[in-house]
């Protein structure tokens, strides 16, 4: 009986667990989704997106997932990652090793209490790689902070469903623990943040914007690279976003505006 009201206290969380959703990017293996899928109703999260996966029917994924019919037919299917993460304010990448220019942090645990925190004020993406290859350039871009599982640094590579189970049980914890022992005050609001797809879409007019000012001389995707990390460490709220994006536009307009000026100039004085 003392066990069972222990674990009865671990069941109803402040925080609600479906703030976060677990993006699965190119799985390639049926199995593996499957056990991805019991590893989230093993930690009590519900929310599964799968960007182009290998094909599957819902038989293979209960192989893995028993009693999972529930989350299996809850899955959202996506062609494209840019979409997945739409709606996401923030997006923690995995990785089992560095990539350089990306935030990591191997301090899970932090990060998962940081996590719980962050949470109300709207989606946490938790973007999991390729089986035999992990995040991709593309996805890797679109993290605003990477994880890595303390592994041993000789063999530090996870099976897919090891990784979401540790990461799901981590935030799951920091959840629990969240909990007050007695009466809470009344929340602060927290500050929104930035959709990802409010971000993608600054980050597009910039460069459109960069281009038209000639300030690309070498390697356009290294610098908005830098620009993509620049934006996730400041958290950009959505009207500071949207003032961004403002400008950015302003300033291909007023480029395009200004080149028939100057090609009208530079006639004139030609045949002065």
């Amino acid at each position: 009986m003392h066990h069972t009201s222990r674990a009865n206290r671990f069941i109803t969380f402040m925080i609600p667990l479906d703030h976060f959703i677990v993006v699965l990017d190119h799985p390639e293996n049926p199995a593996n989704i499957g056990a991805v899928v019991r590893a989230m109703k093993n930690m009590g999260f519900c929310r599964l997106r799968l960007v182009a996966p290998a094909p599957y029917t819902d038989a293979d994924l209960l192989r893995m997932a028993h009693r999972c019919d529930d989350l299996v037919a809850q899955i959202e299917r996506f062609s494209d990652l840019e979409e997945a993460l739409a709606e996401a304010r923030l997006v923690v990448g995995t990785a089992a090793i560095a990539h350089a220019g990306l935030r990591i942090t191997q301090d899970v645990r932090g990060l998962a209490t940081e996590l719980v925190q962050q949470a109300p004020a709207g989606p946490i993406a938790l973007l999991f790689g390729t089986e035999a290859d992990g995040l991709d350039r593309a996805a890797l871009d679109r993290c605003h902070l990477l994880a890595a599982l303390p592994a041993n640094p000789a063999y530090p590579a996870l099976n897919l469903a090891q990784a979401v189970l540790l990461f799901l049980h981590e935030i799951r914890m920091a959840a629990a623990l969240a909990q007050p022992a007695v009466a809470p005050l009344p929340p602060a609001a927290p500050t929104p943040a930035a959709t990802q797809a409010q971000l993608e879409q600054l980050f597009a007019a910039s460069e459109e914007a960069l281009h038209a000012i000639g300030f690309f001389r070498y390697n356009p995707a290294a610098v908005m690279r830098m620009l993509r990390q620049l934006a996730y460490r400041a958290a950009l709220r959505p009207d500071e976003a949207a003032l961004l994006l403002a400008i950015a536009r302003r300033t291909v307009r007023a480029q395009r505006e200004d080149t028939p000026a100057k090609s009208t100039k530079a006639t004139l004085e030609s045949q002065k």
